[in-house]
């Protein structure tokens, strides 16, 4: 005779094993979110056509992307608040609406207006920023738990795929469309990020009836949750670090020693082709992979960023900093897989997308701080010196935070 409640087990047990690829809700919410992810990713590149165009200028191609950062920043918490008080899904068809429908004033602004630019692309920053934490808790919605691994490698592997192939089509396309058009298919892409994904449950704290809190309070209870998990204040310190060195010293010393050093410009090229070769099979690994300890493996895997400022402090024959570049990528998804995965599990459902929102706010915030520090440091104290203090914080820093409590399996109740 079959245990009470077997057949219930069974039915679990068969549909944790069917690949998350074969679930048609998941497909709409990971097209939904490769299109966002790829509208984001397009903007910048295609306004930056214009000034090759020489159709707006440098400075105002800064302020543009500059706004939509500082909209991006905004939103993101508010965006959390809201995706946690009614729906999830309302807050993704909402903002993607809203990016979709500032893409064509963007276009309209070209050559004509940068305040008109710089309005529209904060209205597109604001879009991309609300929706992102909404798309994490939406995951947690639409995928079962034991599926949610795969499910986040599917979606950062899409995002690695648009980098490595992006750059190629949008070439392409330029090739027979102007900057305008290209803008408008971003709103496009806006317009599909918007109406794709599938209808999740109710948001939890919508649930209930009666009197709600501020917007501020909301927030506070948000950061009460994250302080309730040592293991997320640990992991989340690591990954402010490595973005604010690490990724800071990629962005602005990489070009200048590719340059002085190589000689060519074909090293800088190479090594950010590795890096995004190398995310991409990290996604791929972490999709199967199930380390016994997962937090302190995901953790060893964000400090082999270390490797790229390393690679470039030293003068290793260029070879090693593409091969420096491509193990930073690896490592990165093997980070990044685990982390959001532990999030939508460890989180309580109703606070997940505001935890999900500091998390944004603090990896994206910090990045154009280091962006900005770093170049007055190479000056003031030189290279080497800089590219030595970003080794030893990408080396360190996580290093550290596999000590904090319940950083090993980034869980408070031990293995899952």
């Amino acid at each position: 005779m079959a245990a009470p409640g077997s057949s219930t087990l069974d039915a679990v047990a068969a549909d944790t094993a069917r690949s998350v690829l074969r679930d048609t809700a998941f497909l709409r919410l990971w097209a939904g979110s490769t299109a966002s992810g790829l509208a984001t990713w397009a903007m910048p590149f295609v306004i930056g056509l214009a000034v090759l165009h020489d159709t707006i200028t440098p400075a105002a191609l800064g302020l543009v992307l500059g706004v939509r950062t500082v909209g991006f920043l905004a939103a993101v918490p508010i965006g959390g608040v809201l995706a946690d008080r009614l729906s999830r899904r309302a807050v993704v068809r909402w903002s993607g609406l809203a990016a979709a429908l500032a893409s064509p004033v963007l276009a309209a602004g070209l050559g004509r207006s940068v305040a008109l630019m710089a309005v529209a692309a904060a209205v597109v920053g604001a879009g991309q920023g609300a929706c992102r934490p909404a798309f994490q808790a939406l995951t947690a919605e639409v995928v079962d738990p034991g599926r949610r691994q795969e499910a986040n490698a599917a979606m950062t592997l899409a995002v690695r795929v648009t980098t490595l192939a992006g750059p190629a089509l949008t070439a392409v396309l330029a090739a027979f469309l102007n900057v305008p058009v290209l803008l408008l298919g971003t709103g496009a892409l806006w317009l599909a990020a918007a109406l794709l994904p599938p209808p999740g449950s109710p948001a939890p704290a919508a649930r209930g009836a009666g009197h709600r809190p501020g917007f501020v309070a909301e927030f506070t209870e948000g950061v009460r949750e994250a302080r309730r998990h040592p293991w997320f204040l640990g992991g989340l310190a690591a990954l402010a670090a490595v973005i604010t060195t690490g990724y800071s010293a990629t962005g602005v010393l990489l070009p200048m020693i590719s340059r002085d050093r190589y000689g060519t410009e074909a090293v800088l090229a190479a090594a950010v082709t590795a890096y995004a070769a190398g995310a991409l099979l990290g996604a791929l690994l972490i999709a199967r992979l199930r380390p016994r300890s997962r937090g302190w493996a995901a953790l060893a895997a964000l400090a082999c960023y270390g490797f790229a400022p390393l690679s470039l402090w030293a003068p290793v024959p260029a070879l090693l900093v593409v091969a420096a570049y491509a193990v930073a990528g690896v490592g990165i998804e093997l980070f990044n897989v685990p982390w959001f995965t532990a999030t939508q599990r460890e989180v309580e459902p109703r606070l997940l997308a505001r935890v999900s929102s500091l998390d944004f706010m603090v990896s994206y915030g910090l990045a154009p701080v280091g962006l900005a520090l770093i170049a007055p440091a190479a000056d003031a104290f030189g290279a080497g010196p800089v590219l030595a203090a970003c080794t030893v914080a990408c080396f360190l820093v996580p290093a550290a935070a596999a000590l904090v409590p319940t950083a090993r399996h980034f869980s408070r109740s031990g293995p899952a």
